[in-house]
């Protein structure tokens, strides 16, 4: 990867003049079967853009209550672009079409908020990297296009729930107005993320990704990193899935129910656990006081994941 990078053709992305930018641009929208891609520095930035494409001031967007954009964007998304959130919860971070429907307002005067679009996130960050399933994500964008409103898919981590269920990219790709996927974490590559969607919208995003900061030069060395990322660290990421499930029986986590690379450990002591175990050299990290969670990734091998294991069994 770092061999890509030195030897990426670069030019001004600013200019949209960066030939590896573009490839990247043009083969990500290609595989999710859209019509163009815009390059971003994060994933956090590629979803504000994506969401506000969908959604005005004022308005609101649907997603589930530890949904990425609601929990983790520090309100980027109501600070930024001057709309609001309501969610649903379900245990496992799923659509419940039925609660969706319900909490649904339509364009009903001046007096209340119009719903614009629905957010769903695959896999499920904080629901224990969690998929999906496609056939809720088809009736859910069935219904959305009934009453009119819009549908954005956070998919930072969607390559995992490609290589899990063996879903085509296209398919997902199909269910979302708009996405959002990310180069730098199952994937490996050092910065980078994408938003996908219709040429008029990518357009649009690249006037407010220079508004907010995000125009890059000579971004290319950076691409180059992503393309070397599709190439060879997509098929790996079942190495990750079976790592994890192996941590998950360390702990006490039911494998059946780890979907991908994530698992997340219920602790009354969540903090104290972390320590515990950073001490014992096994890095996790707190996402709430009774929750811990454990990644996998490209860079822990299968001895480095047994060993963990042991610790987190012991511990």
């Amino acid at each position: 990867m770092r061999h890509a990078m030195v030897e990426a053709e670069v030019g001004d992305d600013v200019y949209a003049e960066d030939p590896t930018v573009r490839v990247l641009e043009e083969r990500v929208a290609g595989l999710f079967g859209h019509e163009a891609a815009l390059f971003m520095p994060t994933g956090s930035m590629a979803n504000v853009l994506a969401v506000r494409s969908l959604v005005a001031p004022g308005q609101e967007v649907l997603c589930e209550a530890r949904a990425h954009i609601a929990r983790a964007e520090l309100g980027a998304h109501g600070a930024i672009s001057g709309i609001t959130m309501r969610t649903w919860r379900d245990p496992r971070g799923q659509v419940d079409l039925t609660a969706v429907q319900e909490m649904y307002a339509p364009d009903m005067g001046p007096f209340f908020v119009r719903t614009a679009a629905i957010s769903v996130e695959n896999t499920h960050n904080f629901a224990g990297g969690t998929v999906l399933p496609l056939a809720d994500l088809v009736a859910l964008r069935a219904w959305a296009d009934e009453v009119g409103v819009a549908v954005h898919l956070d998919g930072a981590r969607v390559w995992n729930a490609h290589v899990a269920t063996g879903t085509p990219l296209t398919a997902y790709g199909a269910v979302a107005d708009v996405l959002a996927v990310c180069l730098s974490k199952g994937l490996g590559a050092p910065v980078g993320s994408l938003m996908i969607g219709g040429r008029d919208a990518i357009e649009e995003a690249r006037v407010w990704r220079k508004r907010l900061g995000g125009g890059m030069r000579q971004v290319g060395i950076l691409a180059a990193a992503g393309l070397h990322a599709l190439d060879h660290h997509v098929e790996r990421l079942a190495d990750d899935h079976d790592h994890a499930r192996l941590l998950a029986q360390a702990c006490g986590v039911d494998p059946a129910a780890v979907d991908t690379n994530i698992v997340v450990v219920d602790r009354d002591d969540a903090a104290d656990f972390v320590a515990r175990a950073a001490e014992a050299g096994v890095r996790l990290s707190a996402v709430g006081p009774r929750a811990v969670r454990l990644v996998t990734h490209l860079d822990v091998s299968r001895e480095q994941a047994e060993r963990a294991a042991a610790v987190l069994s012991r511990l």
